[in-house]
């Protein structure tokens, strides 16, 4: 009987230099990168937006690195308390964690390390407040939203709440204290993103139902539910994109420019709800992701 072959220690090291790569690549795909570059550019905003002397971009630097780091560090644990749901699904089920290319044990040191690193950094650089923003964002979202996920579509308003606070934290870093204008960017991104997922809802409506989370066009599959709500939240984000133009933070030609998409996002929701399709879902789905940026580009735009 022939012996196996013996591994060299130049293939062996050959395998690791192959593997590194593509560990790294995991671990950064734990951090939900796409929606992190969403925390960045708000965060960046808010920081600019808040200054009121000019805007000093190292610190302006390192307190949008620490809300990212913290994100990403939820991003991750979230990530490892819902590996299993993940599985179920197809547009999840090939992630890091559920494919077992990271254990749940590397992954959960990863998102504590990223997440203590992150309020350390705001601490330290920033101010307590933009710290305790941030800890807010990261027990609201792991603590509260994660696990009410199964149990409720009343989740996708909770956890709205710490999406939607980047841009806060980035304007208390700046600012060093919470005003109405803040107030005004963080109430923009939470009504924004409510339609925006009663979208994702709607299109992975099968994915959630095998994994059971009770998304609105999970428990109302006729989609009615889902229709009013998207059409409710972009109607009263019409109105609050206004406010940085009332209370000094932009000028009138980002509140016509705020006023015209909003209008246009309101009218992609009506005929969702009315429709209730997939592509009807898809072209507020479209509409949403274009949205919010031309937003902040006109917001900055007309305070430059």
């Amino acid at each position: 009987m022939k012996d196996a072959p013996v591994a060299s220690t130049a293939d062996v090291v050959g395998v690791a230099e192959r593997r590194a790569p593509a560990l790294i690549a995991d671990y950064f795909a734990l951090t939900k990168p796409r929606l992190n570059f969403l925390v960045v550019a708000t965060s960046a905003a808010g920081y600019y937006l808040g200054a009121t002397h000019g805007t000093e971009l190292v610190p302006m630097a390192i307190a949008v690195t620490g809300t990212a780091l913290v994100a990403g560090g939820a991003a991750v644990l979230n990530q490892v308390y819902e590996r299993d749901t993940d599985a179920l699904m197809r547009r999840t089920r090939l992630r890091p964690l559920p494919d077992g290319r990271v254990s749940p044990a590397d992954a959960r040191a990863f998102g504590f390390a990223l997440s203590t690193i992150g309020l350390l950094l705001l601490a330290a650089r920033a101010n307590l407040l933009a710290a305790s923003l941030a800890l807010a964002t990261l027990v609201i979202y792991l603590a509260i939203y994660t696990p009410m996920k199964r149990r409720t579509s009343i989740a996708t308003l909770v956890g709205a709440v710490p999406g939607a606070l980047p841009p806060l934290i980035g304007w208390t870093a700046s600012r060093g204290a919470l005003s109405i204008g803040g107030a005004a960017l963080f109430a923009i991104v939470f009504l924004w993103q409510i339609p925006h997922f009663m979208a994702i809802a709607w299109l992975y409506r099968d994915d959630y139902g095998k994994a059971g989370f009770p998304m609105l066009p999970v428990v109302d599959p006729g989609g009615r539910r889902a229709g009013r709500q998207a059409v409710t939240y972009a109607a009263a984000l019409v109105p609050v994109t206004l406010v940085p133009a009332v209370v000094g933070v932009s000028g009138m030609a980002y509140a016509a420019v705020a006023l015209v998409v909003g209008v246009v996002l309101l009218a992609l929701a009506i005929r969702f709800a009315m429709t209730r399709t997939d592509r009807s879902a898809r072209a507020l789905f479209v509409g949403s992701i274009v949205y919010l940026p031309l937003l902040w580009i006109a917001m900055i735009g007309d305070k430059l």
